[in-house]
């Protein structure tokens, strides 16, 4: 075996090796934070009893009550939208070979925030209704993109202008219907609009929680695909990797993770920017994993909602927290995009 076959091998299992431990701490850190979550609040609890409580291991009524009936939905929607936006976000990152190529930017966020808010001003619907809807935006809206960007292929720098100017034809169009729905309804859709992972009914949380396990294993299984794509369409073709069909796929999969986490917790912003640049940055050269990026956004969301519940005078949406600590950090990628000449 020559001295460069023993490098690669050496190298590979370097990698290997940094991102099973990076994935691993990054998931202690969110069962942590996600235990932790249900720990807090006026009535404190023990890590012992809330893990009791979760697994029906003891029967306290008082802390049952506590845990399962007011903290549980709240911390399992923050731990799986975090999940859906991670990952969507490092999917389009990657695919589009852009780090600004986030769903809150290309104009999917917005797609399923107009059909949610159609159904519940104009419509009147909720739960599972509201998900479908959502969900039916958000492919329309990448339908739509995909094919105002198509030219002899889809080229990433197009699609994300298309997807802002797209994004900006939505939200104009959310403004418009709000100013002529009833107080009642535009106030309930500007609660929406802002984005908590407290609003969640158990229907919505079990969509997402199936789809996260359904479509998760999916993407994983698509990651060689992916890579592929990062390298350019004529090198994934000479890879073997059918371009068209494997971007449509793996569009398909962070669609519907974006668009049920949207239905779940309406737009919550920046998660899906930020996860996948902090994983990458733990990775390093073994960048690019969709695990570790799904887990840092569940991380971010926990985060999120602990500081907005109890760091806070009076308790926030969990997208007041998102936004307030992802906007300085688009202004930074912005800036230091620009100057390395990254941004197309």
């Amino acid at each position: 075996m020559t001295t460069t076959a023993v490098a690669l091998r050496a190298t590979r299992r370097s990698r290997s090796l940094r991102s099973v431990t990076v994935t691993a701490a990054l998931a202690a850190a969110a069962f942590a934070l996600f235990v932790f979550t249900m720990m807090a609040g006026s009535m404190r609890l023990t890590a012992g009893e809330v893990i009791g409580s979760v697994l029906y291991l003891r029967d306290d009524p008082s802390v049952d009550f506590v845990v399962r009936g007011l903290r549980l939905p709240t911390a399992a929607t923050a731990c799986a939208v975090g999940l859906a936006l991670g990952a969507s976000g490092t999917i389009f990152q990657q695919l589009l070979r852009n780090p600004l190529a986030s769903p809150d930017f290309v104009g999917i966020t917005w797609g399923a925030s107009l059909a949610a808010v159609t159904g519940i001003v104009v419509l009147q619907v909720g739960g599972l209704a509201v998900s479908g809807l959502a969900l039916g935006g958000a492919l329309l809206a990448a339908i739509l993109m995909y094919l105002l960007a198509w030219r002899d292929g889809v080229s990433g720098y197009r699609f994300i202008l298309i997807g802002i100017g797209v994004a900006v034809f939505f939200e104009g169009l959310i403004g418009y219907m709000l100013t002529r729905a009833h107080l009642f309804e535009a106030r309930q859709a500007m609660h929406w609009m802002t984005g908590s992972v407290g609003q969640a009914n158990g229907d919505e949380l079990r969509l997402l929680v199936l789809a996260l396990i359904v479509l998760l294993p999916l993407a994983m299984l698509l990651q060689r695909q992916l890579r592929a794509l990062e390298l350019g369409d004529d090198a994934a073709r000479a890879l073997g990797t059918r371009t068209e069909a494997s971007r449509a796929a793996l569009l398909a999969v962070a669609v519907t993770l974006v668009a049920l986490a949207v239905a779940a917790a309406g737009p919550i912003v920046f998660v899906a920017l930020v996860a996948g640049p902090i994983a990458n940055r733990l990775l390093g050269p073994a960048g690019g994993g969709i695990p570790a990026a799904a887990l840092a956004g569940a991380v971010l969301m926990l985060t999120a909602d602990l500081v907005a519940v109890h760091l806070m005078p009076t308790p926030l949406p969990t997208g007041v927290v998102t936004g307030a600590v992802g906007a300085p950090y688009l202004l930074w990628l912005l800036a230091t995009t620009n100057r390395q000449g990254a941004g197309g």
